[in-house]
């Protein structure tokens, strides 16, 4: 009786928060919270190389940046945060790139327990589905393709880095900047080998780093709806208009930047001027990519 009365209790309880919050304010509420402990992690003793922790402002701005996948950043990832304060960045870019939602009905499917209304209806308004019908079959495969291409692009980024870092430290390197390449993040960890700040500068010379690098951001920022559209598909004139202009629009902008930043740099002693022709190519197009969105430079 006493077990009933409390189950109806509790579920009377839950209806009443659902018709008080909305989808878009648990999406909102759900990012702040993940903002706010990435935050307190880092100003943790053991998060900096230091050993003495962020400032809350700094810890603030940076679990902000992450969250967001900004790329923006107050101290050089490599020699500021220790392995443990890089970890919390790079799990808040992965849940920040997936979005705070899609990783949180993940993890129900993964612990067996059912989805409700409320958790599709929210995942719906998380990633602009047109309904809420086919959500879980929709995480599903945004978590499969995500990891999947993350590996592939650490697995082509790992010769580079354990030649350059060793086994152990190569294989962090190639996760940490795939994932932040396929997130749109632009955090990186070569500061310490470079120079502080120095992004993917130090390569710019190595087609594998910026190729695959821009590769995953192009991948990553082309969308959910998208790569779905293009497995089932499979068929360029199969393909859905949303689809068909995001990929032209998305060409047409890579081209065009790339074009436009060659002519105009082409002479620059400052940026492209002193590179060979297939290195000022290999730059101009990469900055064309990284430049909308990413965050990642490939000249000091």
């Amino acid at each position: 009786m006493w077990q009933n009365l409390r189950w109806e209790i509790n579920a009377k309880f839950k209806e009443k928060i659902h018709r008080h919050v909305s989808s878009f304010q648990v999406i909102i509420l759900g990012f702040m919270l993940v903002i706010l402990l990435g935050s307190l992690c880092l100003t943790l003793p053991l998060a900096t190389r230091d050993g003495q922790g962020a400032s809350f402002l700094d810890a603030l701005f940076t679990s902000t940046s992450a969250v967001c996948v900004t790329g923006l950043v107050l101290h050089d990832t490599a020699s500021y945060w220790s392995m443990f304060g890089q970890a919390v960045i790079l799990f808040l870019i992965q849940i920040g790139g997936m979005g705070v939602v899609t990783v949180s009905v993940a993890v129900a499917i993964f612990s067996g327990r059912k989805i409700s209304l409320m958790q599709r209806s929210t995942m719906r308004e998380s990633i602009s589905a047109p309904q809420v019908g086919g959500i879980v079959r929709m995480t599903e495969f945004i978590l499969k393709t995500v990891f999947l291409v993350e590996l592939l692009g650490a697995v082509a980024m790992a010769p580079v880095f354990v030649r350059d870092f060793g086994f152990l430290k190569g294989v962090w390197y190639a996760m940490f900047h795939s994932i932040s390449a396929f997130c749109n993040a632009g955090f990186d960890l070569l500061g310490g080998r470079f120079g502080a700040f120095s992004s993917l500068a130090g390569y710019n010379d190595n087609p594998l780093m910026l190729g695959t690098t821009a590769a995953l951001i192009v991948v990553g920022g082309l969308g959910f709806f998208v790569w779905e559209d293009i497995v089932d598909k499979r068929c360029w004139s199969r393909l859905s208009v949303y689809s068909k202009m995001v990929l032209l629009i998305t060409a047409v902008l890579i081209v065009g930047g790339a074009l436009f930043f060659l002519m105009e740099e082409f002479d620059n002693p400052a940026t492209l001027g002193d590179m060979p022709l297939w290195q000022k190519g290999l730059n101009a197009l990469f900055q064309s990519v990284t430049l909308r969105t990413a965050g990642f430079d490939s000249i000091g």
